[in-house]
């Protein structure tokens, strides 16, 4: 298994190709959609746009987050990465909202000029190149097991779709139904938006030491198969970047000596890493006697 490192360097890896093809994408869609006088492909060149930042936003981060621990920093630097996160969903955002204010002004002013056929061509390969690129991210995240270039996938995938969209409401609007071009850039533009609101939340929920209770319940579970663990007292984990860190006291025989204890930690840091890729795990361990005490004072 590729140590964190190797991973976020991988990571890294996909974002640079990600910049590349969206930077020429963008400015294409942006510039052909006032050439063909399309609303819609000009709204998808602008997603491409923020997509661009984001890639660049997590760029920075990535790199950021792979320097070594210092004095300030004695846990590393992996809280870099949702901190770029958070800083991308405030650039999509505003391009969203400027994008939702300048499709419903077309709108509102009544432009009927019908979009060129063509830029329906330039969405439509926009969709196919997105979706390679989706499935170049999905295979390496897959391979190096990244959350972080698991999301830029599935970004990628929905970037794909929209572009398709884009594509049939050209079509539909160079046939007759102007409309469906302008409402096609406000549906476009709303998704930006959510995706900025999603980025957000997530990025904040990481950053205030967020995590999900059901792998909390995985954990456990899997630590209570271990034949000398009688209980799990508590468990807790939070998120440095895309590394887990855990937090765990486990209750076993009192009788137990020193060596044994500690062989019983080992165990359990090397099953959490392995099974669920956690990449610190504290466990402390006390006798099931203090539990037991417990437990009848409260009878």
């Amino acid at each position: 298994m590729p140590n964190q490192i190797d991973r976020v360097k991988s990571a890294e890896r996909g974002a640079k190709i990600s910049i590349s093809i969206y930077i020429i994408l963008a400015l294409v869609k942006v510039i052909l959609g006032n050439e063909f006088r399309s609303s819609s492909l000009l709204a998808d060149g602008f997603n491409n746009l923020t997509d661009v930042i984001s890639s660049v936003t997590v760029l920075i981060g990535l790199k950021t987050a792979r320097m070594p621990a210092d004095h300030n920093h004695p846990y590393g630097h992996w809280k870099a990465e949702p901190i770029a996160s958070l800083i991308t969903s405030f650039f999509m955002l505003l391009v969203g909202l400027q994008v939702l204010e300048s499709s419903i002004a077309r709108i509102i002013t009544g432009e009927i000029t019908p979009p060129n056929q063509l830029a329906a061509i330039v969405s439509i390969i926009s969709a196919i190149i997105l979706f390679a690129l989706y499935r170049y991210n999905l295979s390496l995240a897959k391979r190096v097991n990244s959350a972080g270039l698991r999301a830029v996938s599935n970004n990628n995938l929905a970037d794909s779709l929209t572009s398709l969209a884009t594509a049939v409401a050209i079509i539909g609007a160079a046939s007759g139904w102007i409309w469906l071009d302008r409402i096609m850039a406000v549906i476009v533009s709303l998704i930006i938006i959510k995706t900025g609101i999603d980025v957000f939340k997530e990025s904040v929920f990481s950053l205030s030491d967020g995590f999900k209770d059901k792998h909390l319940a995985e954990y456990k579970e899997k630590i209570l198969e271990h034949p000398y663990v009688k209980e799990v007292a508590s468990i807790k984990a939070r998120m440095y970047g895309a590394n887990t860190y855990v937090d765990v006291t486990i209750l076993v025989d009192g009788n137990l000596t020193v060596q044994e204890g500690h062989d019983i930690t080992e165990h359990i840091e090397k099953i959490l890493y392995e099974e669920f890729d956690v990449m610190h795990t504290d466990v402390h361990v006390e006798p099931d006697s203090i539990e037991n005490q417990f437990n009848k004072e409260q009878m």
